[in-house]
Parts: structure tokens; sequence; C-alpha cells
């Protein structure tokens, strides 16, 4: 027995010299900069900057590889910090994008053709004559988008279309990409003005199948002070797009428009907020206009 114990101990003693020695010869030597990166990092592991996660930003930050404004949930102000990390000056800021969804065809506004009870996938849905819309270029309200972000900044609202929370939302893309009929684009946090509808077809025929609809009269064309909102060749047919660089949201378009088809949101924070104490009920986006003053 006592030999077994002498043995056993000889043999976890020289283990232990060997792994001692091996940690030193093929330790890896780690930046003390991206230790301190990662503790300023958001956390979010969006993905958005083409990293797999924060500490890979981090690392390749330090490696030089990619640039502070590349992490779209940070903002100027991480950018500020990477930079006193760094040693450099922070680099020009580049405005948060947020997804905004182009369709407002929910369904008390848009006819629809039959029931779909299949699966819940947006994909899925479409391939049943082309969903279950006569609008052939409205969401189908299935929720892929909702199920492929990251942070549920994307939530099925009660009139069946995902509401967008652009607190949460990072401008990671995953939506965009998601969407089959392509009904997201990610617009600058500044940009309070957008035109919901992608329809192309003629007037009377897309009013009649969503009553908020673009129906291409050019009335905001006519009334936009700034020339910033036209009604242009899309496709096979036309259909009303905003001009960001010239739009100063002012919102005309969105009040002469008779069918709604252009909307004003209320100014957004440059900041995300990844962690909120309650589940947004759908449809708010957190603006603070209806909190007691």
């Amino acid at each position: 027995m006592l030999v077994a114990v002498v043995t056993l101990s000889s043999m976890g003693a020289i283990f232990g010299i060997v792994l001692g020695i091996a940690a030193k010869k093929f330790a890896v030597e780690v930046d003390p900069r991206v230790e301190d990166l990662l503790k300023i990092m958001p956390g979010a592991n969006c993905g958005a900057c083409g990293q797999p996660g924060c500490a890979a930003f981090a690392e390749a930050i330090v490696a030089g590889t990619v640039t502070p404004d590349s992490c779209s949930p940070g903002g100027a102000s991480l950018y500020e910090k990477i930079a006193a990390i760094m040693g450099t000056e922070a680099s020009a800021y580049e405005e948060r994008q947020v997804a905004q969804l182009l369709c407002q065809g929910d369904n008390t506004h848009t006819r629809m053709l039959y029931r779909y009870e299949g699966v819940t996938d947006c994909h899925a849905s479409l391939t049943n004559f082309k969903g279950p819309k006569a609008c052939n270029f409205g969401c189908v309200m299935q929720g892929s988008c909702s199920q492929v972000c990251p942070f549920g900044a994307i939530q099925m609202g009660a009139n069946g279309l995902p509401v967008v929370d652009y607190y949460r939302c990072t401008g990671c893309n995953k939506c965009v990409v998601e969407c089959p009929l392509q009904l997201y684009k990610l617009v600058g946090v500044s940009h309070l003005v957008n035109v919901r509808c992608v329809n192309t077809e003629k007037g009377k025929g897309a009013k009649a199948n969503c009553s908020t609809a673009c129906i291409k009269c050019k009335i905001c064309e006519k009334n936009c002070p700034e020339d910033a909102v036209h009604v242009v060749v899309q496709g096979e047919g036309t259909v009303a797009l905003i001009d960001y660089e010239k739009c100063t949201n002012c919102g005309i378009c969105a009040a002469k428009c008779p069918t709604k088809s252009i909307d004003k949101i209320m100014p957004l924070s440059e900041e995300v907020i990844l962690e909120v104490g309650e589940t947004p009920t759908p449809g708010c986006t957190h603006c603070g206009v209806c909190a007691p003053q």
C-alpha cells in the first residue's frame, strides 16, 4: 500500500513539474490592452463589427485589423474610451443605425386571401401562393425577423406586424438578411421620416390590396420644401423614396400623404439600451412621450 502511495505521489509531482514547464514554454501572452478594452465593451456580441463577439473585436482592435467605429452599439462614447486605451485619436463618429420596417400593411389594412396555419416562418409562408396577403410586397407577418434578433429588439405586435424597439436595436443587420421580401433597412437614428411601403404597383391596384400603400400620387414630392422625396422607378414600377441627405425631418410629406404610407417617428437616442427592466408592450418604442410629467 505504501509503495503504491509513494509511486502515485511521485508520478503526480513529476506530471505537475512537466505541466508547469509546458505552461510557461507554450504560454500565449495576452496584450493587457485587450483586457482593458473588454471592460468597456457593450457586451452585445451581436456580430455587427464582423467579429464573432466583443472579445474577438477587442483583439482585432489591438491587432489593428478593425476600427473602433465598427461597433454600432458602442457609439461615440465607446470610440473615445478605445482611443484613450490605444493612445490614438478618436475616429470619426458614424451615426448609430437601427432597423426600419418598410411596411404598415397589418391585418386591419391589408386584404387577406386566406388564413395561413402552417409553420411560423416567413419563408415557408411565401411558398403557399406567395403568402396570405393580396399584396405581394408586404410583410407576411410570421415573425422570422423576431426569431433571429439576438436582443429581443423585434416583437410581434397585436396587429400582426413586427415592432422594432429602437433602443434595443444594435443595427446588427440580421433582420435585414432574414426578411425574404427585404422589408428592413438600416437607417441612421437622426432620420425620423420613412416611407413604409415598397409596393411598386400602380396606385389603384396597390390601394385595392392595402389601404396604407404608396399610391404614387406625388403629393409628398410636390410638398417637400427640400426636394428630398420623389416617386422613382423601382423594379417594374415606381414608389416614393426619401433622400436622407436632403431630408430635414420636417414631416410635411408624412402629414400630406393621403394613405399615411410615410410616417415620422419620435427622436431616438444615440445609445443602445441592451437591458430593460420590463418587456416592452407591442408597439412601444420607449420614446417617453406617455411618461407622467
